[in-house]
């Protein structure tokens, strides 16, 4: 193989990765219409269009892509007519990256949570904004669905209630905006609906909504 033809082909790939990439953008432009500048900014970022094009139809994400998930998520925020315009921007933007990242995540087994996906995303997400509340309920967003899951199916009762005391300590103050997300997160796909019962049961001090 030539010199000429290695670059062809490395040029060809660019090409064809900058054309895909460009027609990621506009369809998440035309599915999320993003309202303000933080938002057109994100769908800029090679990094963060990459993991909108990531997924495939799996039990949770029959829609595939996050890109889909995350216009399911941002289609729940608009059917709650009650948001002041903060909390619609938080929700709005947690929504936009809380999934991103997933293709950069580390699985491997023990898991390492600093390459969380939602770990990710928070760190991606300081270049953007510093809005603790935002940024916390990014990082913390599977915690309530973890934590029902080691209690009610891994029978670990204890190690569970304690995770998910930590998660109520951590979100303290942001506790309804938290709660706001995972429901709109989990009335998704074809999710289980446990864990957003169980949270809705076990939670003081939320204001619940439906939708």
């Amino acid at each position: 193989m030539t010199a000429t033809h290695n670059f062809t082909l490395k040029q060809w790939k660019l090409n064809w990765n900058s054309r895909r990439m460009q027609a990621i953008q506009e369809e998440a432009i035309d599915l999320f219409q993003p309202e303000n500048e933080i938002e057109q900014l994100l769908l800029k970022q090679p990094e963060f269009l990459k993991g909108l094009d990531w997924g495939f139809p799996r039990y949770g994400h029959p829609e595939g892509k996050v890109l889909y998930h995350v216009q399911e998520v941002l289609e729940n925020i608009n059917k709650i007519t009650t948001l002041s315009p903060i909390t619609r921007k938080r929700l709005r933007l947690i929504t936009f990256v809380h999934d991103t990242f997933k293709y950069e995540e580390d699985k491997n087994r023990p898991r390492d949570w600093t390459k969380h996906h939602s770990m990710l995303a928070r760190i991606f997400l300081t270049k953007f904004t510093d809005d603790s509340s935002t940024l916390d309920v990014t990082e913390l967003h599977d915690e309530a669905f973890y934590s029902w899951r080691m209690i009610h199916l891994a029978q670990k009762v204890e190690k569970g209630q304690a995770r998910f005391q930590h998660l109520l300590d951590r979100i303290g103050g942001n506790l309804q905006l938290y709660y706001l997300f995972f429901k709109c997160d989990t009335r998704t796909g074809d999710k289980i609906q446990a864990p957003l019962k169980w949270f809705e049961s076990e939670v003081e001090g939320i204001e619940l909504v439906d939708f």
